[in-house]
């Protein structure tokens, strides 16, 4: 993990400009507070300063004034890293993409409809940059990789409902790394990075 020097003000005071990571590590803080203890201390925060970090962002969208989400994400993120327009089926969106602390090689990725509803907003991996390589179960390390990934090396995935709406869960089939048994997992994502799996049970309905 790495932070850009001088991003952040001292852990005593709210720092300028909005700390956004702190939101997404929030979320994340209820699956793996482990290593969101790690990325504070990364950082030079404390968990004060990351709730305050959430609860003004949930201000912000709950505000009678709010702006669109778009506006929100962009008073707290700045100008867009990069803006492209992706088709998706029949429909074309615009991606706008920012670069976060702690993950060099992620981007944080907003999808607008023509209207400026937001479809999708999570973590992805950034152009250019190698993502990690995914044969077996024991690969799939906690934020590690994101949904989009995983979705494609263990194909077909099946998505299902997450608990929140920065959540998503997947169904896959994948080999254990010690005898290539093929087992049934469910992975659970924050934010679009992988948080957690359960191991179900065997692929096979006679194993």
């Amino acid at each position: 993990m790495d932070s850009a020097p001088g991003s952040f003000a001292q852990p005593d005071s709210f720092p300028t400009p909005f700390p956004f990571v702190l939101v997404l590590l929030r979320r994340m803080a209820d699956h793996q507070p482990g290593l969101v203890e790690d990325a504070l201390r990364e950082l030079g925060f404390g968990r004060a300063v990351m709730r305050e970090a959430n609860r003004r962002w949930q201000a912000m969208q709950r505000s009678p004034r709010r702006r669109s989400a778009v506006a929100r994400y962009r008073s707290v993120l700045g100008p867009p890293e990069s803006t492209a327009t992706r088709r998706i089926g029949d429909l074309t969106c615009e991606a706008l993409s920012w670069s976060v602390p702690l993950w060099p090689d992620l981007r944080f990725e907003v999808l607008t409809a023509p209207n400026g509803a937001v479809w999708n907003e999570w973590l992805v991996r950034a152009p250019g940059a190698p993502g990690p390589r995914l044969r077996t179960a024991a690969d799939l390390m906690p934020w590690s990789c994101t949904v989009d990934e995983v979705a494609r090396a263990f194909a077909p995935a099946r998505p299902m409902e997450g608990s929140a709406p920065t959540r998503w869960r997947l169904a896959f089939d994948a080999p254990e790394a010690e005898n290539g048994e093929l087992r049934h997992y469910v992975a659970e994502f924050t934010w679009g990075l992988l948080q957690r799996m359960e191991d179900v049970r065997p692929a096979s309905p006679t194993a």
